[in-house]
């Protein structure tokens, strides 16, 4: 499908989707009226932050803290050193926003390998397609077409500091081209953006306890992802989508063929908050020409640099502590395996009316046969007509150990005979 896009509005809208906040007169605002306004934070490149895996995303997007996969490195670095199998790779696809286009997909390839006992490595890549745009002017000329797409590819290392805790650390490189080099009616010509991250995790996994008389793992993680400098389209520049993520869970083993996992999450942009800024009669933003910026009469001046912009995001809300406590999404899910061939996964996700408004469940389920794997994930919004809408995410996994084992089986019979 082609999206037709009019004039520089269209690509304006590209490059960056800031939400405005509209007030008649900032001056007079209350504290209720602040902690209640929409006032979303938006970073360029979020596609950083789109879920990439079925198993993850049939559990209410949770993942610092479950069980280590292929797709670790996503999540929390740390948790690969904790690997059970010696090496694992998976592949995913997910069809996103098919309510408003059909042709905008994310792909994700991921894989790890366990050099030691007590150390981990990994890399991934994530492509981000948007399909095809049609860029028209005013009158509907065409004037030029493009398929913007994103992508990041990542470099991983985990390492055990004891028995029940260990460290990660990843490297990240960003590459976002939405426009394709596209000139605007002021004459500044557009450009991909670029930059590069680092991702920070701990990962804690108890030894086995016991719970009811039943074996049980308990775990917590915290990591801090996407740590990374500012990305410019053509003069300004815009925050990637710094994150901290911390999480807890525990898996009880209720027999030989049957477990049950749950697991909590909490998310937090790490990047600042959009102060409310004085306006004139018009509606327009207030100048104070001695230092020609804008006047702010509640929050804190967004345009710093990272480090100062992570710590500012703690206490810069317009609204207060009420509205910092609205920028944490939290979600949780359940995971129950049988015989560690099916699995079944749910949960829920929820963020503030106020903050993006994603409130959603989750659905999946999971197989596994020798080498492969296949999951699925479901995402059902409690909104109707909500763009996230009948949104499916598929995961094809491999299990390199076993197919090494499953080699040396077949390998088997044919040195018995020849040694009988």
């Amino acid at each position: 499908m082609q999206k037709i896009i009019i004039g520089t509005v269209g690509v304006s809208l590209l490059i960056s989707s800031t939400l405005v906040a509209q007030t008649s007169s900032s001056s007079q605002l209350s504290t209720q009226d602040l902690s209640g306004r929409v006032n979303t934070i938006t970073t360029a490149v979020p596609f950083l932050m789109i879920t990439p895996d079925s198993k993850q995303g049939g559990m209410g997007e949770v993942g610092v803290a479950t069980p280590a996969d292929g797709n670790s490195i996503h999540w929390n670095s740390a948790k690969l050193a904790f690997a059970e199998k010696k090496a694992g790779a998976a592949i995913s696809v997910t069809p996103w926003l098919r309510q408003l286009v059909p042709d905008i997909y994310l792909y994700y390839v991921s894989g790890y390998s366990k050099i030691s006992k007590t150390q981990a490595v990994a890399a991934s890549m994530r492509y981000f397609s948007l399909g095809n745009i049609v860029f028209t002017d005013i009158v509907g000329n065409t004037t030029g077409q493009f398929k913007p797409n994103e992508f990041s590819f990542d470099a991983a290392f985990s390492q055990k500091l004891s028995e029940v805790f260990s460290v990660g650390l990843a490297a990240r490189y960003i590459r976002s081209n939405l426009t394709g080099n596209y000139t605007l009616n002021n004459g500044q010509t557009t450009k991909p953006g670029y930059s590069v991250a680092v991702d920070l995790g701990l990962y804690y996994q108890s030894k086995k306890l016991k719970i009811n008389d039943k074996k049980a793992i308990a775990s917590a993680g915290l990591a801090v992802t996407n740590i990374g400098s500012k990305i410019s389209y053509s003069v300004k520049k815009d925050f990637i989508p710094i994150n901290l993520r911390l999480g807890a869970g525990l898996k009880q083993i209720i027999d030989d063929n049957n477990t049950f996992g749950i697991y909590a999450d909490a998310n937090k942009l790490l990047v600042p908050t959009q102060p409310v800024y004085l306006k004139t009669a018009t509606g327009l933003d207030s100048i104070n020409y001695s230092t020609n910026e804008k006047i702010i009469v509640a929050g804190k001046n967004p345009d710093v640099a990272v480090p100062k912009g992570m710590l500012q995001s703690f206490n810069d809300a317009p609204g207060g502590g009420k509205e910092e406590l609205n920028e944490i999404n939290w979600s949780v899910g359940f995971e129950y395996w049988y015989a560690n061939t099916f699995a079944v996964r749910g949960g829920y996700f929820n963020e503030s009316k106020t903050k993006g408004n994603r409130k959603f469940f989750t659905a999946g389920i999971g197989v596994r046969y020798n080498v492969f794997g296949l999951d699925m994930a479901y995402l059902i919004p409690i909104t109707q007509r909500n763009p996230l809408q009948n949104t499916l995410r598929f995961t094809l996994t491999f299990d390199f150990a076993s197919f090494k084992n499953q080699n040396k089986e077949e390998a088997a019979p044919a040195s018995s005979n020849l040694n009988p």
